[in-house]
């Protein structure tokens, strides 16, 4: 069985298509659990009505306590030796399911993920074509490509899980709750499937959390990081040039967006922080040779002066 948990929370106009997609996935053992987080729309009673329709649906109703409450609550009740995440905007291919497990078989492994698309229009259709070639990792092979941001990301909405690489709940009271989260799932797996069709679409909206005015509350991702660093220490040793690499970049990320966005007090407050963040953290050759292109100049001179680099890529308006 595969368990899909779904939080649900102001979204009315797009949920019907999401449960829809998950209803008619041609994987038919599913289980798939909507949480309404406390939704103040009509959400909860389409929740309620999806139930009455299909018996492999059931509803959680709590008060809003955000995405990552939602989906450890989700966890507690789930039944099945796989568990899938999804957001409940998003529309899922009618085959994902089935194809990720196909994956998971053929390669042996426990974690499977797939290619997804971004949309903002509801008429997004997914193209189809010859089935995907699947690749396997070895768990460092696959830590190396998330911390590089090309594969594995920490989106967890694209992948399937064996049931027994989840062993910690979601960090609640995060903005980015899958940043602590994702690789400490993928360290577990003892080797990780890939497959590059395009399976999952995620919808992009003006107003999510992600898309909304730069906040401080943006520098959670430093922390997030800062623990995956001590747990790439201790288990994939290997991969930390790259994830001190990706950790600088962050951080000079962050900063020219707390440059450009934040004031005041506020503005003081962000840089500390990061600053402090970097503390202990090297940016040696090692690090710098991980860099690619233009990359590497800015880490360099990122390790020399983050505020000083920071300022010349904004005034250049050059993008991350």
């Amino acid at each position: 069985m595969v368990s899909v948990i779904v939080p649900v929370y102001k979204v009315e106009p797009y949920l019907d298509r999401c449960v829809e997609s998950i209803v008619n996935q041609t994987y038919r053992d599913l289980e798939i659990i909507l949480v309404d987080d406390g939704s103040p729309d009509a959400c909860p009673a389409m929740c309620d009505a999806w139930a009455a329709r299909d018996e492999r649906i059931r509803v959680i109703h709590t008060s809003n306590g955000g995405a990552a409450r939602a989906r450890n609550l989700g966890l507690m009740q789930a039944r099945g030796d796989y568990i899938g995440f999804a957001d409940s905007d998003d529309i899922l291919h009618p085959e994902m399911y089935q194809k990720l497990l196909h994956a998971l078989e053929e390669t042996e492994s426990d974690i499977a993920e797939c290619n997804y698309i971004v949309f903002q229009n509801d008429d997004m259709a997914f193209s189809e074509g010859d089935a995907g070639e699947i690749s396997r990792y070895t768990p460092e092979e696959a830590m190396y490509l998330h911390v590089a941001d090309r594969f594995f990301r920490q989106i967890i909405w694209n992948k399937l899980y064996r049931r027994a690489c989840i062993q910690e709940p979601f960090v609640e009271g995060k903005l980015i709750d899958d940043e602590f989260w994702t690789y400490r799932a993928l360290g577990r797996a003892k080797s990780l499937a890939r497959t590059d069709e395009t399976l999952y679409g995620y919808r992009q909206q003006p107003e999510s959390v992600m898309h909304r005015r730069f906040s401080a509350a943006r520098l959670q991702a430093l922390e997030a990081k800062r623990q995956r660093l001590l747990y790439l220490e201790e288990r994939f040793p290997k991969v930390l040039p790259q994830a001190r690499c990706n950790y600088y970049f962050t951080a000079l990320y962050l900063y020219q967006m707390s440059l450009r966005h934040l004031s005041g007090e506020e503005r003081e407050k962000a840089e500390r922080t990061i600053k402090s963040a970097l503390c202990g953290v090297p940016c040696g050759a090692q690090e710098i040779a991980e860099a690619r292109g233009m990359s590497r100049l800015w880490l360099s001179g990122a390790a020399v002066s983050l505020r000083a680099t920071a300022l010349v890529r904004n005034c250049l308006n050059k993008g991350f």
